[in-house]
């Protein structure tokens, strides 16, 4: 095949949701968060996976993604919304049974008026200043929600994946402030709050990048492999370039591959002339910059010629690559093409 080979390892997924539900006491109940399509793995075959292994509460970012999850869940598992209840998601919500987080006194309003007597969460703004009622708003209404009987309240840690930050802790004393003595679960831990222990826990916890096999979890099992298929290999001799903009010129003979794969699936431009590729064990630099749908690796020193080389694996993570793009492991999962093909995977270990 021409296009590169992505596969996803649905055990994998599953074995880090139990491990990080396994973090948390018996009485708090581990979500699964599986906005922007699974964070680019593929909503259906993820979410199911995952229900299998025991989660019954789903995030989503909005009631679109909402729609697909349901769709591949069928009823029973909840799901919610973390933008809440936008114009326009009445019918969706209703229909679906989706759980909206509502986030401010507009959505409140639309909500209440909109569908009466129908689940919601809230979520509170604790210092992010991202979605949610501030301190002030929500003193203001909250006995008012209460009486509505919110299924959930929750925050979002801003510096979770840096465990020393003082903000986390600010965060959870003004948590605490907003809510304490209520009676309704309560939650403020994705990934890295679980990972910071129990006093983040609450009642819920949401992880996310986690499952995915990204950090701050460091003991997550790696969920992807992509290996991008070899379409030419050629001798170049020394004081030729490579690519565009001759951004790369041999110092000596050497051979060069080029891998069918760039940054429309997703391989961002930062990585060219910085990151390497693997054939088997062996790492490949990658020569000159991305393309659009090639990319140009030295394999000189190898003993064979390879028919396929691979971005993504045992030996380089999403994190990995993301260090060398200057991003974080979220967004190299979530940029993950459409072209390519998808392989979901079972009893890898």
């Amino acid at each position: 095949m021409s296009t590169g080979r992505l596969t996803i390892d649905l055990d994998a997924v599953a074995a880090n949701w139990r491990a990080l539900d396994e973090k948390s006491d018996q009485g708090v109940q581990t979500a699964a968060v599986v906005k922007a399509d699974a964070y680019g793995l593929g909503v259906g075959k993820v979410a199911r996976a995952l229900a299998a292994a025991g989660a019954r509460r789903f995030f989503v970012a909005v009631a679109e993604e909402g729609a697909a999850l349901r769709e591949a869940l069928g009823p029973g598992p909840e799901i919610s919304v973390f933008a809440g209840h936008m114009p326009g998601d009445t019918d969706m919500i209703h229909d679906l049974g989706l759980v909206p987080m509502l986030n401010s006194v507009d959505q409140l309003t639309r909500h209440f008026e909109a569908l009466p007597g129908h689940p919601f969460g809230i979520q509170l703004d604790t210092g992010m200043n991202r979605l949610g009622m501030e301190p002030p708003e929500w003193a203001a209404l909250r006995d008012l929600v209460l009486a509505q009987n919110p299924r959930l309240i929750m925050s979002h840690l801003a510096c979770a994946d840096e465990p020393t930050h003082l903000m986390n802790r600010q965060q959870l004393d003004t948590f605490h402030e907003m809510t304490e003595g209520l009676d309704v679960p309560r939650s403020l831990a994705a990934t890295g709050g679980i990972l910071m222990g129990p006093d983040y826990h609450f009642d819920l916890t949401r992880p996310g990048i986690g499952l995915y096999g990204g950090l701050p979890f460091d003991n997550a099992k790696p969920a992807v492999t992509l290996d991008l298929p070899v379409v030419q290999v050629r001798d170049v001799a020394a004081g030729e370039s490579v690519g565009y903009s001759n951004t790369w010129v041999a110092e000596h003979p050497t051979r060069v591959a080029t891998v069918s794969g760039g940054y429309a699936d997703g391989i961002t431009r930062h990585i060219s002339n910085k990151a390497v590729m693997f054939h088997q064990d062996t790492p490949c630099p990658i020569l000159g910059r991305v393309s659009m749908d090639l990319i140009t690796v030295d394999v000189g020193h190898l003993s064979e010629e390879p028919k396929a080389l691979t971005m993504l694996g045992d030996h380089q993570t999403v994190d990995d690559l993301a260090d060398v793009a200057g991003t974080i492991g979220y967004e190299v999962l979530t940029q993950l093409g459409a072209r390519y093909a998808r392989y979901y995977a079972r009893g890898r270990g």
